[in-house]
């Protein structure tokens, strides 16, 4: 029965027959990929090549009344036609920040989402370029919902963090020298014998009363 029904009621009238059996909206997903596929062409490049054919599949009538077509109507006419491009755009910012060479990443998908969708707004076609942060809601729910910060290990790129991880390992062999165990004894037996806390204390104390 259901062979019968989609062959009197095709899902993309006029697109030939080997394009749709490549992919359906009906579920709002993807084919799964052939593994010879992935060992020719990145993930990011067949996935993009996928979401453009449903787009160049999806039938393009008059759109229908948003208020009374299905669900299915609403979504093929209102929702994945925004929507795909936006993935697609994802996906390859995902790829530039190396989201699939790591687990943990600064990269935050739905905040990017966002910020694409609110800037190919229709509505905002001549308005400048706003970024995340700067959009009127996001600025608003942050106001109620702060984020923790993002951890440094996060912030820093591969070769900044070798920097500060090579710096602080000679730090540390530097004082493992025992001339500077030596020197670093000899500084703290002075700050405790003329009490230098007591000094600078009593010194600012006496700049505040000026």
């Amino acid at each position: 029965l259901l062979l019968e029904y989609e062959i009197e009621h095709p899902q993309f009238p006029g697109v030939p027959d080997s394009q749709q059996g490549f992919v359906s909206l009906e579920a709002g997903i993807l084919q799964p990929l052939n593994m010879e596929q992935l060992s020719s062409v990145p993930v990011i490049d067949i996935v993009d090549q996928q979401l453009l054919q449903i787009l160049e599949a999806a039938p393009s009538p008059e759109p229908p009344d948003p208020k009374t077509c299905s669900p299915r109507q609403y979504l093929e006419h209102y929702i994945f036609p925004v929507l795909l491009p936006g993935l697609a755009e994802l996906l390859q910012q995902a790829g530039k920040e190396n989201c699939f060479e790591g687990k943990r990443t600064k990269f935050i998908a739905s905040d990017f989402l966002t910020e694409w969708l609110y800037n190919k707004n229709p509505k905002r076609k001549d308005e400048s370029f706003t970024e995340f942060f700067s959009i009127p809601f996001v600025k608003d729910w942050l106001k109620d919902h702060p984020r923790p910060p993002i951890p440094l290990s996060l912030l820093l790129s591969e070769e900044e963090a070798s920097i500060i991880i090579q710096s602080f390992w000679r730090g540390y062999r530097v004082r493992c020298n025992s001339e500077i165990q030596e020197l670093r004894q000899w500084q703290k037996k002075l700050r405790e014998e003329r009490a230098i806390n007591k000094i600078v204390k009593k010194f600012w104390s006496k700049q505040e009363a000026k």
